[in-house]
């Protein structure tokens, strides 16, 4: 089971840190301690009102209230098992209500498993590693406790593994030795007793086999151009394989006869004469090679057979080269300037077009997009294109956020360029299960736009960030655009997950200078956006539009929080 940590640390009232993990779906061995939470910052609202919190757990298609027993303890936004039992699988829910509305705030679906007496570990409650040798790897002990200064113990294969007491188990090298099944143990005291929580790795770790390769000689039978007089040296290489074979034989025949050894001195030199055999190895390849010198091609030769002869384990391969009669010009001298002046420019000329392609490349995609019709919506099941998200906060002195936010983006991408765009105020009629309509409808949607400023994390706008930097980072079915209002010089307000983001996704809104359709603003958006085969309206600016007219007006009215998060 692997718990994936996505949001800041949450302070508790007893001062303990606690970390509150994203998750649905959980699997838990029985007799283990374990718990349930969502992020304080979801209550939003809840906080100013007389809200109650209650815990449900689903039984016979009905929720059956959770009452606080010695075993499940209930703190504020925590479910906690001391331990698990077999009977608490099944569905759960947290839920907010006044007595007459209730808001499901979060689900779960929990299955606990059988303890195995046998063995430390359950074979369903593992998570497999698969390395290679050589590779570095990083066992990590997942946030099973919310406790700090927790006892760890790190097993393999049931055993205690080199005495190792830190959260991560860390390898420089691996080997086919460090294979096995890791169990971290973290001991947790509770009342008087000690409870424990167990992840488990199973450890695979392969040698990198070489391929399977068939001695060959390198290269086909030829015929190579050439003059009479002209001195030629042919060359014949072997391929063995991933080692050296000893008894490998590389040799040149002439018409089947063996020719003379090479002496060294040149004016004792045969006409054809084969040199000594050499071996060769290329990274992890070894080769051997022999050349056939022909100190002065003659006549007779252009009707010889030259053959190479590769012998090792019983095998023979051969290569024949022959001799042809070809002419032979020198380059005219333009030409040579020719080639030269070209080979001079190719790399100033392959630097500007790569720099034209880099400053350009907005452009160039919209435009192959355009030419080919390209779509990237059709048929993937989604509903929008994009689901905004922005500051909801009707007292923030920033209306020009709002105002970009319900006003100029719809009219932009939607009027002008085709998209459809999800906007929980003007799209989604008041009175719903809030939090499940803004995941159901980011799950709908291929893009999530965030509008970022200073004050954006806020209890009514962070769900839609965590949501969406959950569908992004582990799911990876929404794709994250974010559009820097106003300048930001510290991003830090931000959760610590929103850097693994591409930083290429960062538009920045230029007041006067994006408001253009043809803008830097609106291409880089469009770029960012789902290809779409669309049919542009340049309506020119957005100062030309009526934005006093009471049609724009209905969704920017009041702050209900059935209307807004």
């Amino acid at each position: 089971m692997t718990l994936m940590i996505f949001f800041v640390m949450l302070i508790m009232e007893s001062a303990t840190e606690k970390l509150c993990p994203l998750r649905t779906s959980i699997d838990v061995l029985e007799g283990e301690y374990f718990f349930l939470c969502y992020p304080e910052s979801r209550q939003g609202h809840f906080q100013e009102e007389a809200y109650a919190i209650n815990w449900y757990k689903e039984s016979a298609g009905k929720q059956q209230l959770i009452k606080e027993t010695r075993r499940i303890v209930l703190q504020r936004n925590f479910l906690e098992f001391w331990p698990a039992e077999l009977s608490d699988s099944g569905n759960y829910s947290v839920i907010h209500s006044n007595g007459k509305q209730n808001f499901t705030i979060q689900k779960w679906t929990l299955n606990v498993l059988e303890r195995n007496k046998s063995s430390c570990f359950n074979e369903n409650h593992l998570t497999t590693e698969n390395k290679s040798a050589g590779t570095g790897l990083s066992l990590k002990c997942s946030d099973l406790s919310v406790y700090e200064n927790n006892s760890i113990t790190w097993y393999k294969d049931c055993k205690n593994y080199e005495h190792e007491k830190e959260r991560e188990l860390n390898f420089r090298a691996l080997t086919v030795q460090n294979s096995g099944i890791y169990t971290c143990k973290i001991l947790i005291s509770h009342e008087g007793t000690i409870y424990h929580s167990t992840n488990t790795i199973k450890l695979l770790v392969e040698e990198d086999e070489p391929e399977t390769v068939t001695l060959e000689i390198v290269g086909h039978h030829e015929e190579i151009e050439t003059e009479i007089g002209k001195e030629e040296i042919l060359n014949c290489t072997g391929f063995l394989g991933y080692y050296m074979q000893e008894d490998a034989n590389l040799y040149w025949l002439i018409n089947q006869m063996f020719p003379e050894q090479c002496t060294g001195i040149p004016e004792n030199e045969p006409s054809i004469c084969e040199e000594e055999l050499k071996k060769l190895q290329l990274g992890n390849k070894f080769y051997i090679t022999r050349l056939l010198r022909i100190k002065k091609v003659r006549d007779e030769d252009m009707h010889h057979n030259f053959t190479c002869m590769l012998q090792a384990d019983d095998s023979t391969q051969t290569r024949i080269v022959k001799l042809k009669k070809g002419k032979t010009q020198d380059l005219h001298v333009h030409i040579f300037a020719t080639g030269m002046v070209l080979a001079l420019l190719f790399p100033f000329v392959a630097v500007a077009v790569v720099l034209v392609f880099v400053i350009f490349k907005v452009d160039f995609v919209l435009f192959y997009r355009n030419i080919c019709r390209r779509d990237d919506t059709a048929g993937d099941g989604k509903e929008y294109d994009a689901f905004v998200s922005y500051l909801k906060d009707c007292a923030s002195p920033i209306e020009e956020e709002r105002e970009f936010a319900l006003k100029i983006l719809p009219m932009m991408l939607e009027e002008n360029f085709g998209y459809k765009l999800c906007i929980f105020e003007r799209d989604v009629f008041p009175g719903g299960a809030v939090v499940d309509d803004i995941h159901s409808l980011i799950d709908k949607s291929r893009r999530l736009i965030i509008i970022l400023s200073q004050n954006y994390v806020s209890d009514r706008a962070i769900y839609e960030l965590e949501s969406g930097l959950h569908k992004a980072l582990v799911e990876r079915k929404t794709e994250i655009i974010l559009i820097e209002f106003m300048p930001i010089s510290d991003y830090n307000f931000l959760p610590e997950s929103l850097s693994l983001l591409p930083s290429k996704r960062v538009v920045k809104w230029k007041k006067d200078k994006s408001l253009p359709v043809n803008s830097r603003f609106w291409k880089s958006l469009r770029y960012l956006m789902p290809a779409k085969p669309i049919k542009i309206q340049t309506k020119g600016h957005y100062n030309n539009l009526d934005l006093g007219s009471e049609a724009a007006q209905p969704w920017t009215e009041g702050c209900d929080f059935n209307a807004t998060v």
